[in-house]
């Protein structure tokens, strides 16, 4: 007769308290840092009455604003995941003398404040700068233009793709490229049914970001940008002038209408990073 072993299991102890109290401090949080203040945006919008919020959220300068700040962001945010991917595919594929510097400096933008960033970005490629100052003669004018906004929100957007590649293109197994190649594929075959494939969802995660952070920008825009009322004028400034003009109902108007668009972008980023995980095991 044979006896099987008797399997004990011991509960593996938790750091922090059950789920109960966990539970309810993770809502409380939530609920003072975030819902509370954005709850009190909805309800005020919600007292204008939607005849009165429809009046304000089609203001002509609204919708330039709003216009400006969300083409200008989708731009921004294509430009970065081509060149933020190609910045991810150097840092991860290439060793040369300064590589760690300037892994370092993509983390810039999260660091500098942004009305300093907004300042340099101005000095640089005002008509007297640096890059500006080249850029004249060819009658391309980048500050105190929406061009300019672009490259502010290109600035500021630009490690959210970079952080989001590189650790994805990291464990990109290299003999699959070499399996490919024994095959008969060439480099643009291998990349874009080989490599493309497995960073996808990175790719559309780090777009994703990237827009999202484009999109409530405000400091390094403003001192760039001109500020010019439908020209080039973004919706964060226009709350600012309307908070200023103590039309509280405008400005309460256009922050929820943020706020709407916003959810929505970070519910489709939710999604997107369930899908990746669950095909890719990305972010597992």
């Amino acid at each position: 007769m044979t006896y099987a072993p008797t399997r004990w299991r011991f509960r593996q102890p938790s750091v922090i308290p059950g789920f109960g109290p966990a539970l309810g401090f993770t809502i409380a949080y939530l609920s003072l840092i975030v819902l509370i203040p954005l709850s009190g945006i909805a309800l005020r919008a919600a007292a204008l009455g939607w005849s009165g919020f429809w009046a304000l959220a089609t203001d002509e300068r609204t919708l330039k604003a709003l216009e400006i700040s969300f083409g200008a962001s989708l731009i921004a945010a294509i430009v970065n995941v081509v060149f933020g991917t190609l910045v991810a595919w150097v840092l991860v594929r290439y060793r040369f003398p300064g590589r760690r510097l300037i892994d370092a400096a993509v983390d810039l933008p999260f660091a500098l404040p942004t009305a300093v960033a907004g300042i340099a970005l101005a000095a640089i490629y005002a008509p007297n700068g640096w890059v500006g100052s080249l850029l004249a003669p060819l009658g391309i004018k980048v500050a105190f233009t929406p061009l300019g906004i672009i490259v502010a929100l290109i600035f500021v957007g630009l490690p959210f793709v970079v952080r989001t590649v590189q650790p994805v293109m990291e464990e990109i197994d290299r003999d699959v490229e070499e399996a490919a190649a024994t095959l008969g594929a060439t480099r643009l075959q291998t990349v874009r049914r080989v490599i493309l494939p497995g960073l996808m969802p990175a790719i559309l995660t780090g777009f994703a970001l990237s827009f999202a952070r484009a999109v409530g920008e405000y400091g390094s825009v403003i001192f760039i940008a001109g500020n010019i009322p439908y020209v080039s004028e973004i919706a964060p400034l226009l709350i600012v002038i309307r908070l200023e003009e103590f039309n509280y109902a405008g400005a309460t108007a256009i922050a929820a209408i943020m706020l709407v668009i916003s959810f929505f972008m970070l519910f489709a980023i939710n999604l997107v990073q369930t899908w990746s995980r669950r095909r890719y095991g990305y972010g597992a």
